[in-house]
């Protein structure tokens, strides 16, 4: 009974008050009349939620949500195929679609005309401008009598995800310097040029074609070495977004945060098309290949508790490459780690946001100081204040001299 009067619409709560009031009115009266007139009234309401909870049958939701992956600002389409293959007619159906704020507002449909069995497909876009991995549905569908008295809600169907990447700002071409050269020569410089004596060898291996045989090699270890397969070389570049609470300030699409994952999106996005094999660090450690991974990554990234930045990734991935760190800050326990990261990449450059802009209990003296500290230690470094724009900054970047020993 709870659960009947609890789905009475707001007409099926005033039928019932009605019927009520009727009743007493006809008591206190003494009209016998008026009693069966509000023992109708109120009783309509009643049955009316008795014939609608007894309503088992659920029609089958499918649901496609394309694409899956998009990047803020853009939109995606969810198509709805709702089916019932139940016999008796179901008249009409209102149905709606649970959705995040962010996604927009709400998805209603009325579905009219609906035989003993039958199909339909419904479709609507959904956009958001806040990174981020939504659960779109259940369907929740609404089951009204003819009158109107009651309303009873039934979630059908199953959930799907749409994941929203940081907005990508394009970036133009600069120089980067290093072991490695970019797209097209893949090979590092001292195996292009250099004589027979480096020619990277291994031991003979059953199977092996004897026209590979290293024979200076051989004579040299006293067992057949023959040369390794030539391998093709790719440009590594790592980008290493620094997401430590201590760094940031501010919440929300306005936080330094934010400010720090559109400018490594955009980064790692710009390096893989110019011939990059991209990876993504995160300053816990957390890593993703790739620039569609670290884009996937990025959509769901929040602020880490750690007090120092994670370069255990250092070393043999970014030796001979580009490393790009994306700062919120320089604090004085990084010195250690990014000294250790200059040592092993090729190239090293830092982008450092201005986050004392988001404490309004100081002022502090701009990017361009931030980025000091990483000058002295063989970055190319520039500072991304609040007026700057992210392409200008990565040009500046480009031609930021090395001090203190140069890219090697």
């Amino acid at each position: 009974m709870r659960r009947a009067l609890s789905s009475l619409t707001l007409r099926g709560r005033a039928f019932v008050a009605a019927g009520i009031t009727a009743i007493l009115c006809a008591v206190v009266f003494g009209q016998p009349a008026l009693t069966r007139v509000g023992v109708l009234i109120a009783t309509l309401p009643l049955l009316a939620a008795l014939v609608v909870s007894r309503r088992k049958h659920d029609p089958t939701v499918s649901r496609t949500v394309w694409p899956r992956l998009l990047r803020a600002g853009e939109s995606a389409r969810i198509d709805l195929t709702i089916a019932s293959e139940r016999k008796r007619s179901d008249g009409a159906l209102l149905i709606e679609d649970t959705l995040p704020y962010a996604l927009g507002g709400r998805a209603r449909f009325v579905l009219q005309g609906l035989g003993g069995q039958w199909e339909r497909t419904v479709s609507y876009p959904v956009r958001s401008d806040i990174r981020g991995r939504y659960v779109v549905g259940p369907l929740v569908a609404r089951l009204v009598d003819p009158f109107g008295l009651v309303e009873r809600r039934r979630a059908i169907g199953t959930t799907a995800q749409l994941t929203v990447t940081p907005r990508v700002v394009p970036l133009p071409s600069i120089p980067l310097s290093g072991g490695w050269q970019g797209a097209g020569e893949h090979r590092p410089q001292a195996f292009a040029s250099g004589s027979s004596e480096d020619v990277s060898v291994r031991e003979y291996r059953r199977g092996d074609d004897l026209r590979r045989v290293h024979w200076r090699s051989s004579a040299r270890i006293g067992e057949l070495m023959v040369r390794r397969e030539e391998q093709p070389w790719e440009a590594h570049a790592t980008v290493l977004l620094d997401n430590r609470n201590l760094a940031h300030r501010g919440q929300g699409p306005a936080s330094s945060l934010e400010a720090a994952i559109i400018t490594a999106a955009s980064v790692a996005v710009h390096l893989e098309q110019h011939g990059y094999a991209v990876r993504l660090a995160a300053a816990d450690g957390a890593a993703a290949d790739g620039a569609e991974d670290a884009l996937e990554r990025l959509a769901v990234l929040d602020l880490s508790h750690r007090a120092t930045l994670e370069v255990g990734w250092s070393g043999e991935q970014a030796r001979g490459g580009v490393v790009v760190a994306v700062l919120g800050g320089f604090l004085p326990n990084d010195t250690a780690s990014l000294r250790r990261i200059r040592h092993d990449a090729g190239t090293a450059l830092a982008l450092v946001l201005d986050v004392e802009q988001w404490s309004p209990s100081r002022v502090g003296p701009g990017p361009a100081a931030a980025a000091a500290p990483l000058l002295s230690m063989s970055w190319r470094a520039t500072g991304l204040g609040p007026r700057d724009s992210l392409d200008t900054a990565w040009r500046d970047l480009g031609r930021s001299p090395v001090r203190g020993g140069g890219a090697r």
